[in-house]
């Protein structure tokens, strides 16, 4: 049994086995079967579509939701398995008895019996399934469930590596230090052998105040910059949206952003900075693939003095903003 899934994988092979001609299932009930088949293959596909999100990130409804299709996917195979083996069961062939005809034919009505017993069975169990199933439905489309798609993976293609690979001057801050970063990250004293991009990394626990600090330097030094964006990043980030926030946020609002890839995103992000004295904070980043991917944007030939900072709460992200 799949945790995620529930039944489902094993039961839906079990639904077509009995549309199966050996099992004379009455026509009512047989285009039911053929209901419930269709219906929960497309809940199936919903499920994993579930699974693959974590479920802290799942809305109620949609819990409430995959508990409910699995509870019912469990119920539709017990129903199914007791069926199929109360027909094998019937269908073994009793020993000859020799005793008369009379004794054959009441052989062959008690089975006629128990066949007709239970296609009845199976006909109202499978009925009610299909009742409870779309009460399920109905519910779902009432409280407008809609199951999450799962976050893009993040995938860094090889070439930007040797395209914009560069060796960098960086510098990692850890802790919550302020005077020391005003002084890093002011434009005081920056004569043209220190103008080259500064990337700094704020590193620490949870409620530390490190977007706080973050957010008080962008205003105290904003003003130094010929274009600025503080962007918010988060856990399961999407590359291609915080690539867009950030040309948005610096005033590069096109038209045509939806429609590019990550590489053209960056490649856009790299050519709009290219003469520009640049202030960039990106906030709260967990992924030190993401961070690869944005870092590809900014360019350490930009001797303009622009700035690039950075927070987490993880040491290994600031050690790849840092390296």
């Amino acid at each position: 049994m799949n945790i995620v899934t529930g039944a489902m994988g094993s039961m839906l092979p079990k639904l077509g086995q009995l549309l199966m001609d050996e099992y004379n299932l009455h026509k009512r009930v047989k285009k039911d079967v053929e209901f419930l088949r269709k219906e929960l293959e497309s809940m199936h596909a919903a499920l994993i579509k579930v699974g693959e999100v974590s479920r802290d990130l799942l809305d109620r409804q949609v819990k409430l939701w995959a508990d409910e299709v699995r509870e019912l996917s469990y119920n539709l195979e017990d129903v199914v398995d007791k069926f199929l083996v109360h027909v094998d069961i019937d269908s073994i062939q009793q020993p000859h008895d020799n005793s008369g005809r009379f004794k054959e034919l009441k052989n062959k009505m008690i089975g006629l019996f128990k066949k007709g017993r239970n296609n009845h069975r199976i006909a109202d169990a499978i009925k009610e399934i299909k009742e409870q199933l779309q009460e399920v439905s109905a519910r779902r489309d009432r409280n407008k469930v809609v199951v999450p798609n799962p976050t893009e993976p993040i995938i860094i293609d090889p070439c930007l590596r040797a395209l914009y690979a560069e060796a960098a001057e960086l510098v990692g801050i850890y802790g919550k230090r302020d005077q020391e970063l005003m002084r890093l990250l002011s434009m005081e004293g920056d004569d043209a052998s220190n103008k080259r991009l500064k990337k700094v990394s704020i590193v620490g626990f949870g409620g530390l105040g490190k977007t706080t600090l973050a957010r008080a330097v962008y205003d105290k030094i904003k003003g130094d910059f010929h274009c600025r964006a503080f962007v918010p990043v988060g856990q399961n980030p999407d590359m291609k949206k915080v690539l867009r926030d950030i040309l948005i946020d610096l005033g590069n609002a096109h038209s045509d952003l939806a429609t590019l890839d990550a590489n053209q995103l960056i490649k856009k992000l790299r050519e709009f900075l290219e003469n520009k004295r640049y202030l960039v904070i990106i906030d709260d980043i967990w992924d030190e693939k993401l961070w690869e991917g944005i870092n590809f944007a900014f360019s350490s030939r930009n001797n303009l003095g622009s700035r690039l900072i950075t927070t987490t709460r993880i040491v290994s992200v600031s050690n790849s903003c840092c390296s």
